[in-house]
């Protein structure tokens, strides 16, 4: 069978991205991919070799537009005005992209999925260097600066955050509270 015409491995990870900003991760499967681009559920195994590889060239594409928005926020800055911008870049990709987010965080045993989750790792290192830390300590600060940020997504997505307070002055106070304990951590 030859591939229809328009129909190509691209076309099918955006249509699967879109399903999963608007329905969820778990909404991705092969039959509502096709119904979406109206065509037969086997006419999808001349570019994917089924929902395992959907998923996980869903993943490698979420990845890439995560780490665009991230590279795009802290382009030019350093520091504190850094940490800042790449927490906003990071909560604002969860928030406008939830299937996508969502499809960075899974199955990390993929060396493909590995390999294109590496830039992120890479750009927070990099931001977090500016504070004078080593190599090792900067991984561990990555480690908790990710956590940090993951539990604000997870928690403002599901509606828990139901006080009257606003979630980005929390986010700032919180991103300064971590800030200051680098400081204090590069100063002793």
């Amino acid at each position: 069978m030859s591939p229809r015409i328009g129909l190509d491995a691209d076309t099918i990870v955006e249509a699967a991205a879109g399903i999963a900003d608007r329905e969820g991760w778990e909404a991705v499967t092969l039959s509502a991919l096709a119904a979406k681009l109206g065509v037969r559920s086997p006419s999808l195994y001349n570019h994917v070799n089924g929902l395992p590889e959907l998923r996980s060239k869903l993943a490698v594409y979420g990845i890439g537009r995560f780490t665009a928005a991230i590279e795009e926020a802290v382009q030019g800055l350093s520091g504190e005005e850094a940490i800042h911008a790449l927490a906003n870049a990071y909560l604002d990709f969860a928030r406008t992209h939830p299937g996508l987010y969502e499809s960075t965080l899974r199955d990390q045993s993929d060396p493909v999925i590995q390999a294109a989750g590496r830039r992120i790792v890479e750009l927070m290192v990099h931001v977090l260097q500016s504070f004078g830390l080593d190599e090792e300590t900067g991984i561990h600060l990555v480690r908790g600066f990710r956590s940090l940020l993951h539990g604000f997504v997870s928690i403002d997505s599901k509606g828990g955050f139901g006080m009257p307070l606003h979630i980005q002055e929390s986010i700032k106070l919180v991103l300064d509270t971590f800030m200051a304990g680098i400081k204090q951590l590069h100063s002793s």
